[in-house]
């Protein structure tokens, strides 16, 4: 287990004494690596994936503070003597010195038939503006796939180019065995913030359903530095889970009970569908999803028998406007659990990410703002989708048909039972596999936000980017 200023503790399982065989008497020093760019210790915010005797481990930072940040590396460690194997690192030995991060700080996954640990690879800092970076950058924001043994990348997908959104991959990709069109396939899913699942062959990083590059919008003009990369990877199936295509709807309710406020906040914000850049003029560009995600860490869960796949996304609009240096340090600027300003120090522009709220805190957008979605894996169709959980207001429950933001991610076990916390209002939900419907709930103390355990799934765990409390 890893603290967050970067300690790796060795524990006997049996005895709760540190194994004094490992590294330093059982403490493992893995900010002893941090030698490019170390503006903050290598926080370890997930446990090592365990691989035979190895420890495959990344790190978290801090997003949107620094223009040069720690690069991303991912360690193999001997988990019997804590001596480092090898080591991965996503940007080049250039790169590394000028941009930073591109790191993994979300769970990994592993096949060890194949010999392979797939890495959910982030995006390089700084994360909204990219002229430091305009040369290609492969291996961020990817799914890469390395040798267990050697850290040797055997294939790489990368889900966004030149990315400049905070869509850093988020989630361990999920493994799965599938059956389409009478073939059997080592398959692996990606979720994605941009509310994307892409599914490809595990064994050669090909795709399972065609995966199309097309045109995106090119950006205003307004941004100093900037090139922008002419196409995006869009899977034709499964479909979004979000619908980007055009801008989302105003929620009546709220644009009436504000006079008139959201209204005329769309009206001041660029967007020209998926993947518009940020601006500095207006309000600054809106985002579907962006920074807060269309799935968020807890991932994909998957019933191997009706091979079908579980989860829950989050409807979500924010904003993002850049500002040069100069407006940048006379804006009066305030921040909070990861949105408001952030200096992206040492880039010509600094940054403000805001969710669209209108001045009572009701999103601008209408509901449903999260849904549970099941996926038929043999077809890539969807099965069935629900609004899922309660958005909590000033005390208030709000109705069951609007659903709630999410963090964390649904468990299924072989009783064809989905179980997932996650929601604002603090409940654990159980829904059938088959058809949906809710089967019971009960209330905890505070919302539980990891990923639930079940015999066939992880834990997954980190600090919410909602304003919703952790639970054990």
């Amino acid at each position: 287990m890893g603290t967050m200023d970067a300690q790796l503790f060795a524990v006997d399982a049996d005895s709760g004494e540190q194994c004094t065989d490992f590294a330093d008497n059982g403490v493992l020093d893995v900010n002893q690596w941090n030698d490019t760019n170390d503006r903050w210790p290598l926080s370890l915010l997930q446990p090592p994936t365990v691989v035979g005797d190895h420890l495959i481990l990344g790190w978290a930072g801090m997003d949107w503070a620094y223009e040069q940040a720690p690069p991303g590396t991912v360690y193999s460690i001997n988990a019997r003597t804590g001596e480092r194997e090898w080591t991965f690192q996503a940007l080049s030995d250039e790169m590394r010195e000028q941009s930073g991060t591109a790191n993994v700080w979300t769970h990994m996954s592993a096949d060890e038939e194949l010999g392979l640990v797939y890495l959910p690879v982030s995006s390089p800092s700084p994360n909204y503006w990219g002229g430091n970076r305009t040369e290609e950058v492969p291996l961020g924001t990817s799914t890469t796939a390395v040798d267990i043994e050697t850290g040797e990348v055997v294939w790489s997908r990368q889900w966004v180019h030149h990315d400049i959104w905070d869509y850093d991959i988020n989630a361990a990709p999920t493994l799965m065995d599938i059956t389409v069109d009478g073939e059997e396939i080592p398959a692996l899913i990606q979720a994605t913030k941009m509310g994307f699942l892409f599914v490809v062959n595990r064994e050669t990083g090909e795709d399972v359903w065609p995966i199309e590059e097309r045109p995106v919008p090119s950006g205003d003009g307004s941004v100093e530095g900037e090139v922008y990369a002419p196409t995006q990877p869009f899977p034709t199936k499964p479909a979004p889970l979000l619908d980007q295509s055009e801008k989302p709807n105003v929620w009546a309710l709220a644009d009436a009970v504000s006079f008139g406020e959201c209204s005329a906040l769309w009206e001041d914000l660029h967007y020209e569908g998926m993947y518009t850049p940020p601006t500095t003029q207006g309000e600054g560009t809106l985002g579907f999803p962006i920074s807060a995600g269309g799935v968020q860490w807890g991932g994909v869960a998957f019933d191997p028998e009706s091979q079908t796949a579980i989860v829950n996304t989050s409807h979500i609009v924010q904003y993002i406007k850049l500002y040069n240096r100069e407006d940048y340090e006379a804006a009066n600027r305030t921040s909070g659990n990861e949105s408001g300003f952030a200096p992206q120090e040492g880039a010509p522009y600094g940054m403000r990410l805001e969710v669209a709220l209108n001045r009572l805190g009701m999103p601008c957008w209408e509901p449903p703002f999260g849904e549970l979605v099941a996926l038929d894996m043999t077809t890539g169709d969807i099965k069935w989708r629900r609004p899922m959980g309660v958005s909590q207001q000033y005390g208030f429950f709000m109705p069951e048909s609007w659903g709630s933001p999410t963090i964390g991610g649904p468990a299924v076990t072989a009783g064809n039972v989905i179980f997932i916390g996650a929601s604002m209002d603090a409940k654990v939900r159980a829904y059938s596999l088959e058809t949906g419907e809710e089967l019971w709930s009960d209330q905890t103390e505070a919302p539980p936000s990891p990923t639930l355990l079940s015999t066939s799934t992880t834990v997954a765990n980190t600090s919410p980017l909602f304003p919703v409390a952790t639970a054990s």
